[in-house]
């Protein structure tokens, strides 16, 4: 789910600005920081309301990222844009 959202928000901001080189450097911020999960994985909240395991995580004021920790390993859920309603996706 999440790879289609981060598809549908570099569309979206494409569209919107009129430059994809500016989706690209959007996207590509919320990537590393979503690779940058594993050196501290527990940071967020934990969502266990929705989904037990679940956590949440802002970036940039625009976006939460939802996720797992599993072991060493750090699964993202989804990415959820500008007020998107993530809680109804759990």
């Amino acid at each position: 789910m999440a790879e289609r959202q981060i598809n549908d928000l570099h569309r979206e901001i494409t569209f919107r600005s009129g430059f994809a080189s500016r989706a690209d450097r959007y996207i590509q911020r919320i990537v590393d920081y979503c690779l940058g999960l594993d050196t501290f994985p527990e940071r967020g909240k934990v969502r266990d309301d929705l989904m037990p395991g679940l956590r949440t995580v802002g970036f940039e004021r625009r976006v939460t990222i939802a996720y797992f920790v599993t072991g060493e390993v750090v699964l993202i859920e989804g990415v959820y844009y500008a007020g998107q309603n993530f809680e109804e996706s759990f």
